[in-house]
């Protein structure tokens, strides 16, 4: 099993623990999300979420605090963008496309010959 998949099966499990739709079971699905667009930040995550101080349900209250923050009147939310930036920030994730993923040759489209000179 990669990373990508081990961290989605962690999460998912996470996930059955929490009603489904809830806040936490959401911050389950923008996770898996991150995971499968950066496998980079997959492994970060996975690392995290054998820590009970590191779960969905703890990171959904770094959202909530931020929404309570934003509240007027009766009505609290977080745009999609700020919960994926206390996401990043909750598990020490890089910005998105700095995951750390070197550029390689295959990837721009360039073929070193000398790659093949061993």
């Amino acid at each position: 099993m990669d990373m990508q998949e081990k961290a989605i099966t962690m999460l998912e499990a996470q996930q059955a623990k929490v009603k489904p739709h809830s806040p936490q079971w959401m911050v389950g699905e923008q996770l898996k999300d991150i995971c499968r667009r950066e496998p980079a930040s997959a492994e970060l995550i996975a690392q995290d979420l054998d820590d009970p101080a590191m779960s969905i349900v703890e990171a959904e209250k770094k959202i909530k605090a931020r929404a309570d923050k934003n509240k007027q009147g009766n009505f609290a939310c977080v745009t999609p963008a700020e919960a994926e930036e206390i996401l990043r920030k909750f598990y020490g994730l890089p910005a998105p496309g700095q995951a750390g993923e070197p550029e390689t040759a295959a990837r721009v489209g360039f073929l070193n010959l000398a790659d093949f000179l061993r």
